[in-house]
């Protein structure tokens, strides 16, 4: 039986299984790690609030809920597989560059902003 300091879980009644070294692990006595993200408000971008251990997605959901979204304002809430979040490297930084010939696309390479820009100044010297 489990010992716990907290008698919810002390009345669950349920075992701790030992595993030896080697010892293959069923399903759901392995929990995984999730992450975390909360939309404070609708409409809002979801933000990163931590991570949890737990044993499927939808015991996952649960935690992040009580964990994160009890205390603060929250509409909606994210959870993910840690193992599902891929990022690039340092050294792919390079995919992120905008090629100089191509200015059309930023507001700032049309020869309107710079006209727009002096008669913002011509407005505010009268």
């Amino acid at each position: 039986m489990a010992n716990s300091l907290d008698p919810r879980v002390n009345r669950l009644d349920f075992q701790i299984n030992q595993h030896a070294p080697g010892e293959t692990v069923s399903e759901h006595q392995h929990w995984e790690t999730y992450e975390v993200f909360v939309q404070p408000k609708s409409g809002s971008q979801p933000v990163h609030e931590g991570s949890l251990h737990a044993a499927d997605h939808d015991m996952a959901l649960i935690f992040a809920k009580e964990q994160f979204a009890r205390r603060g304002d929250c509409y909606n809430i994210w959870v993910v597989k840690t193992s599902n979040i891929y990022t690039l490297s340092a050294g792919d930084s390079d995919m992120f560059d905008t090629l100089s010939e191509k200015k059309y696309r930023n507001p700032g390479g049309f020869k309107v902003s710079d006209k727009i820009t002096q008669y913002k100044k011509e407005q505010q010297q009268q």
